[in-house]
């Protein structure tokens, strides 16, 4: 998945949560402006704790294969 596709994922995550921009980034603790540009495929980068904080804000955590591992009852990021 490339950065500009989890931006957008981000996005309709959050819409689907009925959260603003400005709500989900004090959650997540970062910048509105920050979330604005990852959602809409601005930034050249973004931290994997960035991403981290954004997913658990949104109820989501970065997963990585075997799924098995992740039996926390909280969805994977990607599925």
């Amino acid at each position: 998945m490339k950065l500009f596709d989890i931006g957008i994922k981000v996005k309709n995550l959050r819409k689907e949560k009925n959260i603003t921009q400005a709500e989900l980034a004090k959650i997540a603790n970062i910048s509105r402006v920050t979330l604005g540009k990852l959602e809409r495929g601005l930034v050249g980068s973004v931290s994997i704790k960035t991403l981290d904080l954004i997913l658990d804000a949104l109820g989501y955590e970065i997963g990585f294969e075997p799924k098995e591992s992740y039996g926390f009852g909280i969805p994977i990021f990607g599925e």
